[in-house]
């Protein structure tokens, strides 16, 4: 391979390879490099230079660029299959056997070698060291609650073998925020008491005010946070800023370990400046050209404006596919802590007459000009798994129906504004809490609000920060909340069905339940609703399912309990995500699928190949 490295050095790392600071870019790379394919139309080879522009609304956002640089040990292409990225490659035997083999002379952006040591450091130290996880290893990494066996066969070679098939592990390394098996040990064991000086870590702690060297190793080692510009990284661009700060950049990793066909090593891009701005004002930011590639912060409702603006400010606005079961949907939280109407919002009457109070055809016409698909928040037609009864069932505007539900349960005594009453006699008034960065669902909440004043029932938005909207929910303060629906719209038979069962704490519908599945009964509350425990106990099936039909057939008994139960509200999907690129950056996809998980927004399409022609749009 080292004949195929030609000297192809970025000229920002020049002058640090002639001081001896660098080794050349030949003795930096691994012996057997990843190789980008840029054969396919669209794409092309391009040239080391430029700072590529971004903005988010958060400080905290440092970690879309561990989302946007998507380097994993195995990451999805771009037609979604799972590949070999950082491991040079992986046999997977049974299901349940999985021997990875990491690249001969990878090293981290510092210099220091990548090698199974990192591997085994976070298995043995990390995740089975009771103070750093009390709760034990992640779930992804147990079956049946058991942990696997891992062994280190070599410098480049580890094995996890479990006694059962284990279907979750690739795709959480391959997410958008990804399981990390992984971590930089040669720089984390100054902070661990295993390893480091018990005077010297104790002065560290206090030097950082910590509470003790657990808290010290965490907030030193956050990979997917990305906060700390001192932690050796994988990824094609480093945080050289350090927090707080309104404006951060991100430098190229001279070690990174991808080349393109002509040997030159990517990323393209020598910096990521990302600055932080108010969620509100990135619309207009983006709209008078202070961007080079912006999708984040964008709505469906910016696209008119942003298209005023591409001529004067030399960008192209496109739209791409969205894959998720609903743009917006309604979270009833069967969690809340108010006794009364944790005992109403667990009766599917309500659920489905909410729903059916809905007028999703006003809101597709009057926000999406009549160009989302109305309906729950369910499996896409791009989806296998698809039937129209999933995305229509309880999902018609039938206000009468609705009524006459509500009347059903009881719900007939109003105030003298017509607002049904609860059986304390509070008002039937329904706060629905919003993480506050998005005009849109304010204004698809209005709408709904007329909707339901027409059944009796007064909708009022809170807008919180992200942060208070989660914590809110997890301790059942809030009663409903308005987020995304279904992260994957578009599954297969072999896609976990997780999404659809209490499995998490941070599914909105039923917090605590899923927490209690999460921490193996430790924290939260036993499911206690029969057909949510049914999910559940259909998502352990799919688990221990030994073949594609008996997946599918576990996949469609789950679609179908979920969408009779109305366990969320889905209302519109579908809808196009604006992506505005610089006219001068290349080998970003005219069309593309805009996902977190899977997809990593930019991640799947590879930042690292995008480069910037001059503005003739050619190679310098």
């Amino acid at each position: 391979m080292a004949s195929f490295i030609e000297c192809l050095e970025a000229a920002v790392l020049a002058g640090r390879v002639a001081s001896g600071e660098l080794p050349p870019v030949g003795s930096r790379l691994p012996k057997d490099v990843s190789v980008a394919d840029l054969s396919k139309p669209g794409l092309e080879t391009g040239r080391h230079g430029g700072s590529l522009r971004l903005l988010m609304g958060r400080a905290k956002d440092t970690r879309m660029m561990v989302v946007y640089g998507y380097a994993r040990l195995v990451g999805y292409d771009r037609d979604f299959n799972l590949v070999p990225d950082i491991l040079s490659g992986i046999d997977i035997e049974e299901g349940r056997i999985f021997t990875m083999r990491l690249r001969k002379g990878h090293k981290w952006s510092d210099g220091h070698p990548f090698t199974t040591e990192d591997l085994r450091f976070y298995w043995e130290d990390v995740a089975n060291n009771e103070k750093l996880s009390p709760a034990g290893p992640p779930r992804a990494m147990l079956v049946n609650g058991e942990r696997p066996k891992f062994e280190v066969i070599d410098e480049t070679t580890v094995r996890y073998t479990w006694l059962s098939p284990n279907p979750f592990f690739l795709p959480r390394l391959a997410g958008a925020s990804p399981l990390f098996i992984y971590r930089p040990a040669h720089y984390l064991k100054q902070f661990h008491e295993s390893y480091a000086d018990a005077a010297e870590l104790e002065l560290k702690v206090k030097k950082e005010s910590q509470r003790d060297w657990v808290a010290l190793l965490f907030r030193k080692g956050r990979q997917y946070r990305n906060v700390n510009p001192e932690l050796p990284s994988l990824q094609p661009w480093v945080l050289a800023t350090k927090p707080p700060a309104d404006r951060f950049i991100f430098t190229r990793n001279p070690y990174y370990h991808r080349v393109d066909s002509n040997g030159r090593q990517l990323p393209y891009t020598d910096r990521v400046v990302m600055t932080i701005a108010s969620a509100k004002l990135i619309a207009a930011k983006t709209g008078s050209g202070e961007v080079d590639l912006q999708a984040r912060n964008l709505q469906f409702n910016n696209f008119t404006f942003l298209k005023r603006g591409e001529a004067r400010n030399n960008f192209s606005v496109r739209l791409w596919q969205t894959a998720k079961g609903s743009h917006i949907a309604l979270y009833p939280n069967l969690n809340v802590s108010d006794p009364v109407w944790r005992t109403l919002v667990r009766k599917v009457d309500f659920r489905r007459a909410l729903s059916l109070a809905i007028d999703r055809h006003e809101i597709n016409q009057v926000i999406y000009f009549g160009l989302a698909v109305e309906g729950n928040n369910t499996v896409q037609p791009g989806s296998q798994l698809y039937r129209k009864e999933y995305r229509t069932r309880w999902a018609g505007f039938d206000l009468d129906r609705a009524n006459r539900l509500l009347d059903k349960l009881g719900l007939t005594a109003r105030n003298h504004r017509g607002i049904r009453l609860l059986p304390d006699g509070r008002p039937m008034n329904i706060i629905v809490e919003t993480a506050g960065e998005d005009a849109e669902q304010t204004d698809v909440l209005q709408l709904i609000h007329d909707n339901w004043l027409k059944a009796g029932i007064k909708l009022y938005s809170k807008p919180l920060q992200r942060e208070v909207f989660r914590n809110r929910i997890f301790t059942g303060s809030t009663l409903m909340a308005v987020w995304f629906g279904l992260e994957n719209g578009v599954p297969t038979p072999d896609s976990s069905p997780r999404e659809l069962a209490p499995t998490s704490q941070q599914q909105l519908q039923w917090p605590k339940w899923g927490q209690f599945l999460e921490t193996g009964g430790r924290a939260g509350e036993a499911i206690d609703l029969g057909p949510a425990k049914e999910l559940a106990r259909l998502n352990t099936e799919w688990i221990g399912a030994a073949d594609r039909a008996s997946k599918e057939r576990i996949w469609h008994d789950m679609l179908g309990i979920y969408t009779d139960q109305v366990f969320t509200i889905g209302l519109v999907s579908g809808v196009s995500q604006p992506v505005v690129v610089s006219n001068r950056l290349r080998n970003v996809p005219e069309k593309g699928i805009y996902n977190w998980d899977p997809g990593a927004h930019f991640g799947i399409y590879r930042p690292d190949t995008f480069w910037f022609a001059d503005k003739g749009g050619k190679k310098q």
